[in-house]
């Protein structure tokens, strides 16, 4: 039975909203063009649930050009969330649902062709986050982008030439002194963490990726996540087991041992396999016990490094402790360019004049 309509005094002259409460509780909703058949009697045209579409059915029926400005900014938002967002990876969908939440509080309700590269500055300069701002400025030029290939606005992008906030890359480094004092003080899996971190030079959720079915012949395989780069790391070197070799099988040693039955390389106690959630804990845990014992021995200096000292700061360590070639190939970089800039966190060695 159709709900009582609420008006339609937001839609174009003899457009008509339908609206039903189905069994599951839903409210299903369509859209009717209020017209006449050949014999003169009325008739209403269906024009689908999409309201947008359907003011671009009414208007060819009412041969007149479609409606300027049918759509609003949530409205935009809506579709590329149900849409594109589910396409990505995981963590970018993370990152995007909240850049889109913080989106949608400035431009929810205004209408698409209203966004101009004005007000995009504007947002700009009012967030407190630059660094997030940059970010959320890129998913809205995305967004822009999707909208135009939808044929929900001709308006050139008004993200494009915004200029986005100089960003400094991290460049904390982790010498001998900091890492020690964490590794002492660190739980066995999150030391084995450690471990294969520096010594593949992967990302947190990479390493933690890494089972024993990556291991074939003398490599490990390992695909890259966030780039889907895919590397193939030697165990051996000039005939010789690499330290990567010597871990992975004083590794496979202890799992034996303990008889560990979960694929992943990086497991805790019980033999489950360590989530990125462990993983922290197991971190701020250790890293809290790494500065305590630096307070008491009356090392101010090593006991503020050790509180910068995050997990990913392992990969730009591996990075800034071999050469640039090899850092930037084991990083999977395309350009060293990228290592030289972000993740190479000491200088170069050299001589002096004379």
């Amino acid at each position: 039975m159709a709900l009582k309509s609420s008006g339609n005094r937001d839609l174009p002259p003899r457009m008509l909203r339908r609206t039903r409460k189905r069994k599951n509780g839903r409210i299903w909703v369509s859209y009717y063009y209020d017209g006449r058949d050949e014999n003169g009697k009325r008739k209403e045209i269906p024009l689908g649930s999409d309201l947008y579409e359907a003011k671009v059915k009414w208007a060819k029926l009412e041969y007149k050009n479609p409606p300027k400005n049918v759509r609003n900014m949530g409205e935009v938002f809506d579709r590329y969330e149900a849409r594109i967002i589910p396409g990505k990876k995981p963590r970018t969908q993370q990152d995007n649902l909240k850049e889109l939440k913080r989106l949608r509080k400035a431009f929810d309700n205004a209408p698409i062709d209203a966004i101009t590269p004005q007000v995009v500055a504007q947002y700009r300069d009012a967030r407190t986050a630059k660094v997030r701002a940059n970010r959320e400025i890129a998913l809205l030029s995305h967004v822009f982008t999707i909208a135009r290939e939808w044929g929900m606005t001709e308006k050139a992008n008004p993200c494009a030439g915004v200029r986005r906030n100089k960003e400094t890359p991290r460049d904390f480094y982790a010498d001998s002194a900091v890492w020690d004092a964490v590794y002492a003080q660190a739980a066995q899996e999150l030391k084995d963490a450690m471990q294969l971190a520096y010594l593949t030079g992967q990302r947190p959720a990479d390493v933690l990726k890494i089972s024993i079915n990556d291991l074939s012949d003398d490599f490990l395989m390992v695909g890259q996540g966030k780039t889907q780069k895919r590397l193939r790391i030697s165990l051996m070197f000039e005939g010789m087991d690499t330290k990567l070799s010597i871990f992975i099988k004083d590794l496979m040693e202890r799992r034996m041992l303990s008889r560990v039955r979960n694929s992943r390389l990086i497991t805790n106690t019980g033999g489950l396999r360590m989530s990125a959630q462990m993983l922290r804990n197991r971190w701020d845990e250790a890293r809290l016990k790494a500065v305590k014992q630096a307070i008491a021995d009356n090392n101010p200096e090593l006991t503020a490094n050790i509180r910068q000292f995050q997990f990913r700061d392992i990969r730009p360590k591996a990075a800034s402790e071999i050469g640039l070639d090899h850092a930037s190939r084991l990083l999977g970089h395309s350009k060293e360019d990228i290592t030289r800039k972000v993740y190479r966190r000491i200088g170069e060695v050299v001589r002096p004049t004379k």
